[in-house]
């Protein structure tokens, strides 16, 4: 890699550093260009280089954090050997993720996230393919081997990640009546009952 491309990598990652920090402090409403370029230093050109406008640089920032939060869920099936163990640990590694990089989960959990979800969602898809792949493939495998509900792939997928993410957003939202540690003991075993072989 040559140098050039080096300072290139280096800004990309500064602007989306300053983009997380500022969305942090300020929101949807505050995020603009002369926000982002002053809480990173980098000039307006460079933002218009690399990304083309705030809403390039917030969908990158939120396919950033998207990567990570799948990477987490796939590395946390790897041990597991059951469908019921690998519920818990998706579960865990998901409210885990919340509580670790609250500021990135409060940027998936936004509204910018959901209509950009609404407006792109299959290119979001396909452009995560690889890290979706082996949650699908893990899936694909138990209910083959029997452990779980002969479900079309998004049912499943929404069964047992659905209530995670509704429970992260209402604990991102500041309501104080939810537990992170309560609810990664007690989901589980409520997803597993919906999602197993047998259910009726």
């Amino acid at each position: 890699m040559s140098r050039k491309q080096q300072r290139g990598e280096a800004t990309v990652e500064t602007l989306l550093d300053a983009a997380l920090r500022v969305y942090a402090e300020a929101g949807d409403q505050g995020l603009t260009v002369g926000a982002v370029t002053k809480a990173s230093g980098v000039s307006l050109g460079s933002l218009y280089h690399h990304f083309g406008s705030i809403d390039g640089l917030m969908n990158a920032l939120v396919m950033r954090w998207l990567e990570r939060l799948l990477g987490e869920l796939v590395k946390a099936l790897e041990n597991t050997r059951t469908a019921h163990t690998g519920i818990r640990a998706l579960v865990r590694a998901y409210l885990d993720f919340a509580q670790e990089h609250r500021d990135a989960a409060l940027l998936l959990h936004s509204s910018h996230a959901d209509r950009q979800g609404m407006a792109d969602g299959r290119r979001l898809r396909d452009a995560q393919e690889a890290r979706l792949s082996p949650l699908a493939q893990w899936a694909e495998r138990y209910v083959d081997a029997g452990e779980l509900a002969p479900l079309p792939a998004p049912l499943l997928e929404a069964l047992i990640l659905g209530p995670v993410i509704g429970v992260a957003r209402r604990w991102l939202s500041g309501v104080d009546d939810v537990d992170l540690d309560q609810a990664a003991v007690l989901l589980p075993e409520r997803i597993w009952r919906a999602v197993k072989a047998d259910s009726p």
